[in-house]
Order: structure tokens, then sequence, then C-alpha cells
């Protein structure tokens, strides 16, 4: 494909979000007037098995611990490998997915796949790069057939999602479908309640939308990703801001 052709594609997929336009101007990423913050939900340091505020595990600690993982029943179902996470490690955004798919437990990495070509255009679309966020899911290996995770397999992997979450410190988690919203948040709320809102997570901000996979079976949705995107893109923002006039 040709850099015009790219152009096109991506403009493409701006337009299918509901972008209307592109500035210079940070300003146009910004989220709406109306976002609010609800009343905090339970945060790492708070579920069995999550980090506490003095967690001084490393990402590569963690994934020695994890080990070639026999915990529940699925590394004897199929799973080519362990799916661990990617990305920077000291990210300030940090994304949070289900389990991995077929591409992803061929080549160890997450969202490799056309969900995962999708999640790299969303965040591409809000200025930032794969390399510069964390990529993890909830379970680290493939389901059978892509089947929904099973309660014994979230109870299982999860601790090591927490660990992740306490290593890497983010200032904002992007839960990524209704797996992912309800292992961070303990709720059972599906991610269609749970979504347009900012709820607190330890020191972190987190924010539930749909699933790319989701939303390539339902594109009409993507506009709606595209606000809680813009939402995450905001908070980051201010967040900088602070860092760097702590008065402001």
């Amino acid at each position: 494909m040709n850099p015009r052709e790219q152009l096109a594609e991506h403009l493409s997929f701006l337009t299918e979000l509901g972008i209307d336009g592109v500035s210079r101007d940070a300003r146009w990423r910004r989220a709406g007037a109306d976002d609010r913050v609800v009343p905090r939900l339970p945060g790492p340091s708070e579920v069995e098995g999550g980090p506490t505020e003095t967690t001084a595990h490393t990402l590569p600690a963690i994934r020695t611990d994890l080990g070639d993982c026999t915990r529940c029943k699925l590394h004897r179902l199929g799973r080519r490998q362990i799916v661990f996470g990617v990305g920077n490690p000291d990210a300030a955004l940090m994304f949070v997915g289900e389990a991995p798919g077929r591409d992803e437990d061929v080549q160890g990495i997450p969202f490799v796949g056309r969900a995962g070509q999708l999640l790299t255009k969303m965040i591409e679309a809000i200025g930032l790069r794969r390399e510069d966020v964390y990529i993890a899911n909830v379970i680290k290996c493939r389901p059978p057939e892509n089947r929904n995770p099973e309660p014994d397999e979230v109870a299982s992997c999860e601790p090591f999602l927490f660990r992740q979450v306490g290593a890497i410190a983010p200032t904002v988690i992007v839960a990524l479908g209704t797996f992912a919203a309800q292992a961070l948040l303990k709720t059972q709320d599906p991610i269609s309640r749970l979504r347009g809102r900012v709820y607190k997570y330890g020191g972190a901000q987190l924010i539930p939308t749909f699933h790319p996979a989701f939303l390539l079976r339902s594109p009409d949705r993507k506009r709606d990703a595209w606000q809680d995107l813009k939402q995450a893109k905001a908070l980051l923002d201010a967040a900088a801001a602070a860092t760097i006039d702590p008065q402001a």
C-alpha cells in the first residue's frame, strides 16, 4: 500500500470514529464537558491478590513467577504459549483485554490479530504509538476456540495482572471489554453499563470501553469507544500538565 492509500485508509478510520477533521491543536482530542468521575470502586490494593503501594515486583520478576503456568486447566487445553504482556514498562497508559486469541497464541504478543490492528489504530488516533503504552490481558493463555474465560481461570490469572498494574503504575488504565472491566472493578455489571464513566483504581484512573473485537462486529459503537479514548487522553494530558506545573 502506497503512502496515499495509507493516508486515505487512516482518514476513513477516523471518520468511522466520528472525528470531524484533524487539527494540530491538542484540544481536538479532548473529551466533552459532560465527563463524570463517579465514586471510587475497590483499587488493586483492596482486592485479594492485588498489589499494595509498596509493591517492589518488576515485570521480569512477575513473568518469572508466572513460569510455564499450570495453575488452571488452560495449560492442557491446547495453548501454545503464555502471552504475558508487551510495551513500555513505564507507560502512563495501560490497556487490559480479556485473553489471547489464535494469533496471539502463535506470536506470544497480545492484540496482534484483527482486533489488535484496530487497537493499534485507536492508539494512534490519540497521538500515541503501541510502544508508548503497555498492553496485557486478564488471562495469559488462549481459551479453546476463543471461548469466554471461566471463573476459575480468571481467579488463577488475575493476581498476575494486578501485579503488572502495580509494577507499571500507569496514570490511566483502559479496560477493554466486559471481562477486563469486571476483573479490575470487581463487579458483575456489563460493559454497556460501566462505560462512559471514570473509576478510581488505586493510584490510577480507569476507563472501561468496548473490546476491539466487539467493535469489529458492531462498528456503530466505534464512536462510543472514541469518546472513551478522548477521555483517557484528556486525563493523561491533565496529569502531564500537573507534573510540569503543580500549581496548574
